[in-house]
């Protein structure tokens, strides 16, 4: 057994608290202000709300313990629960949900603004639906809150939120047999942006679409998305500013098609008429799948500090009429698969301001093709059985 020696002075005593403070922070990558992402596990803290399960029975319960629903349906027990909250509220309540439920796919749970749901246990989804339906739905919002869910099934969308702000999903997996994962985005008014999004952890494996994606968000911040077996992207940001990704891991994401599993799209990244840093990928991991990574449709300003790609179906990188992009800006491995390549189409300007570096690739080529656009360069990229081809 090991003993820890005993503090001998205050300040001793002070130093450790501040050291352990700040590993807490760095481990857990909170913002001041942020609910701790790790701090503690499903079920602990103060709910308003608590939705419980006896042999094939739901009973929510409000504040004060009355039941606000008994029966059998674990949708409506989990909806009861949430609208038993205080009305007009301008805080965050939370609801808990202990135990496994079963809901079909052409139904929501809704959660209102200023709501926090916690489900302890899995939430099945049945059957098949079209439209915008998820286990987790929340549209024209505000203060949202999703800590912990688990997904199995065949939801059309897993989550799904539509012109939110304030937006924080905690401990995310979903092992679906359709449907896609996370969808963030601001199609309802897009006239407004979806503003201040934190997503810490979200696993999605067997989605017929994609793992995670977002379109017309402003402020977006995410830990780690990692994708298996996915129908297209891992992480796909539409016309999405101001993001900060740490990891995207995706094993066989998009086989057989276009799609990446890193992929930006639609203007992603462009603010105004420009294309400033800001986006900011830590690491794209990819094995298998379609594209490793694909910048397309006149998105930009991004730099992926990391990349490991390997033995990708299709392009191992595609860079398609996109400005002001670095990879990699710390290092990266590319083996295998198709190639690493700068493309245009005719119908957006081609492709300028696109750094390739601190690359080593193997066993494919890089290829600018054709011949347009400007400022395309190319460094520290050691090649090894690698052709290059470069206007």
């Amino acid at each position: 057994m090991t003993t820890t020696p005993a503090l001998r002075t205050p300040e001793k005593r002070r130093r450790l608290a501040r050291t352990v403070a700040a590993l807490a922070l760095l481990a857990g990558g909170l913002a001041l202000g942020s609910p701790p992402a790790s701090a503690a596990a499903c079920g602990d803290g103060t709910f308003q709300a608590q939705v419980t399960v006896s042999g094939s029975t739901w009973t929510a319960r409000n504040s004060a313990g009355a039941a606000v629903y008994t029966g059998t349906d674990f949708r409506a027990a989990v909806q009861a629960g949430i609208g038993s909250l205080t009305a007009g509220r301008t805080s965050i309540q939370r609801v808990l949900v202990r135990g496994n439920g079963s809901m079909s796919a052409g139904s929501r749970i809704s959660l209102p603004s200023h709501t926090s749901l916690s489900v302890c246990g899995t939430i099945n989804v049945t059957g098949s639906g079209s439209g915008d339906y998820a286990p987790v739905y929340s549209r024209g919002t505000t203060n949202i809150e999703v800590p912990y869910l688990n997904v199995t099934g065949t939801p059309v969308y897993g989550i799904f939120l539509r012109n939110v702000t304030n937006v924080w999903l905690g401990q995310i997996d979903m092992r679906l047999g359709a449907g896609l994962g996370v969808r963030i985005d601001n199609r309802g008014d897009t006239s407004q942006w979806t503003r201040n999004v934190r997503v810490d952890n979200v696993y999605v494996q067997g989605a017929s679409s994609h793992a995670m994606e977002t379109y017309g968000v402003d402020g977006l911040t995410v830990g780690t998305v990692t994708a298996r077996s996915v129908g297209e992207s891992g992480l796909l940001l539409n016309q999405t500013i101001n993001a900060t990704v740490g990891t995207v891991d995706a094993d066989n994401a998009g086989a057989g098609t276009g799609y990446a599993a890193f992929r930006m799209a639609n203007r992603n990244g462009r603010i105004g008429s420009s294309y400033p840093n800001n986006i900011r990928v830590g690491t794209v991991k990819a094995r298998g799948g379609g594209r490793g990574v694909f910048c397309v449709s006149e998105s930009g300003g991004a730099t992926i500090d990391r990349v490991d790609i390997a033995n990708t179906g299709n392009n191992s990188v595609l860079v398609e009429n996109c400005y002001n992009v670095v990879i990699a800006g710390v290092s990266g491995t590319i083996s295998g698969g198709g190639e690493v390549r700068i493309a245009a189409r005719t119908e957006f300007p081609p492709s300028s301001g696109i750094r390739f570096q601190n690359l080593t690739v193997s066993n494919t080529g890089i290829r600018w093709s054709p011949c347009t656009g400007s400022n395309n360069t190319i460094s520290n990229v050691t090649r090894v059985n690698s052709t290059l081809t470069w206007c």
